[in-house]
């Protein structure tokens, strides 16, 4: 049985039944430890079959390789694929979609076959429409349960996906991981108001073994359970896993969480139009996020020319999938930055692992006075600082020519009580510690206790009005001459 279950090929074939012994580490033990340069030759015949495919299926993939001089057939090693294949950008999906509606002339099958309907919620522009076949659907619950059983995850298992069950894959991934794990799924949800309340109250009558959902969204709900009198260490938490934020990344984030639960801490998650995103995902005993290579190819690339860094590197991932068939994402270019090293990892496995999981977004890096700021820094810096509240802003404005930052940041309640003083050496505490991180000076202004909102979702921490303030500026310049 395991060695069909781990047959590899295009398209993918699954048996439904299959699981492994549940004492075995390893979901598919020969393709987790197999010597890495033996996977990237079975890698390699997954992408020729996969760019045949898209090339004989999709007229998006046909045109861009043409106008690029890339054939299928000239695919003869990693180093082609990674040298002549181009990259493609959510803008070009976009165009696509606009161009060919509602699902993209990058959709390789009858829409009749379609049968999830999720995407972008397009706030920033035209939404982004993700097809998914009912085969595809049964790879990514494969993918996502094998990943799962990573983590600690096994069938019996009572696994609480509070995320939002919407057109946002995250909920819906866990969720199908979890069903095809074997385990019992309780998709409780989250956003509507008193939601954690409720939440916590559930936690605690069902014990349950894991939870799904963005680190903002535990500590706030620890937070609530606090408050309502429960021990969030008493739930009974074992594994926790997150995505949407790089929070679970950041050890003092991650050290948080795990101190409020009692519970092991992965990072996970990649973005939607790359379900299953969990194909980085963590594993019991490496710390960050192991990149699931015969799930979904990636290569850490540099931002400008999209050629592959060395391990060691910081770049940016582009992703391929190996096992999808409605809309295969082909050198997919993510904007996300991280750092790779090679295996094999603490756990066996021989997969490269992001020991930093996702840094963060290149497009969300701030350049103040010419330094390059990540939001997922100060976090880091904030959360190591005693008395932090949970919570902060970061407010960058431009005085005349100069960038100015300005972080307000939550006191916790104990240090709030004990009045000016502390909130004097935690100012002074704060600011040294950004000043380390970062490398510059910001303004501090340390704020009461839930001065900020919190969210069941993405927590949006920074507010840049460069922008408005230039504007204004024009303006007044304009109606004075």
């Amino acid at each position: 049985m395991t060695a069909r279950m781990e047959q590899w090929s295009f398209p993918p074939k699954f048996d439904d039944g299959y699981l492994p012994d549940p004492d075995s580490r390893y979901w598919f033990s020969h393709r987790e430890t197999m010597p890495a340069a033996d996977r990237d030759a079975a890698i390699l015949v997954r992408l020729q079959e996969i760019c045949a495919y898209a090339y004989d299926h999709a007229p998006f993939y046909r045109s861009k390789w043409d106008e690029a001089g890339f054939h299928p057939s000239q695919l003869k090693s990693l180093e082609d694929f990674e040298e002549r294949v181009p990259v493609i950008r959510k803008a070009d999906l976009r165009s696509s979609q606009s161009s060919a509606p509602p699902f993209g002339d990058y959709l390789c099958v009858p829409e009749g076959e379609v049968h999830h309907i999720h995407g972008t919620s397009g706030t920033t522009g035209r939404p982004t429409a993700f097809a998914i076949s009912r085969e595809d659907w049964r790879a990514i619950a494969n993918a996502h349960a094998r990943i799962m059983w990573a983590m600690g995850m096994r069938p019996g298992d009572t696994i609480c996906v509070a995320a939002i069950f919407s057109l946002y894959m995250g909920s819906w991934g866990a969720l199908a991981g979890a069903e095809r794990l074997g385990a019992k799924a309780f998709p409780f949800g989250a956003g509507a108001s008193g939601m954690s309340s409720r939440c916590a109250q559930w936690l605690d009558m069902l014990k349950p073994a894991g939870f799904y959902g963005t680190p903002t969204y535990a500590i706030h709900l620890a937070e609530t359970a606090i408050k309502d009198g429960l021990d969030p260490r008493k739930f009974g938490l074992r594994y926790m896993f997150f995505s949407g934020e790089p929070g679970a990344s950041i050890p003092a984030v991650r050290e948080r969480i795990e101190d409020l639960y009692g519970a092991s801490v992965f990072d996970c998650g990649s973005m939607g139009e790359m379900t299953p995103w969990m194909h980085l995902g963590g594993a019991r005993g490496t710390p960050g996020m192991l990149s699931w290579q015969d799930i979904v190819y990636t290569e850490v690339c540099d931002p400008e020319t999209h050629s592959r860094v060395p391990y060691g590197s910081r770049g940016t991932p582009v992703y391929t999938h190996l096992e999808r068939m409605s809309q295969p994402m082909i050198r997919l270019e993510s904007g996300d930055l991280t750092i790779w090293e090679d295996g094999p990892t603490p756990c066996g496995r021989t997969y490269p692992h992001l020991p930093m999981g996702i840094i963060g977004r290149i497009d969300d890096m701030i350049t103040i006075r010419g330094e390059n700021v990540y939001p997922s820094e100060i976090e880091a810096a904030l959360s190591k600082t005693d008395g932090y509240g949970g919570e902060h802003r970061v407010f960058v404005t431009r005085e005349g020519t100069m960038d100015e930052m300005m972080i307000s940041v939550e006191l916790d309640d104990a240090g709030w009580q004990q009045g000016d003083e502390r909130r004097k050496a935690f100012h002074a505490q704060v600011s040294r510690q950004l000043h380390d991180m970062l490398g510059l000076r910001a303004a501090v202004e340390v704020v009461a206790p839930n001065s900020h909102e919190r969210t069941d979702f993405k927590a949006k921490r920074v507010i840049d009005d460069r922008e408005a303030f230039a504007e204004m500026r024009r303006r007044q310049e304009g109606g004075s001459s």
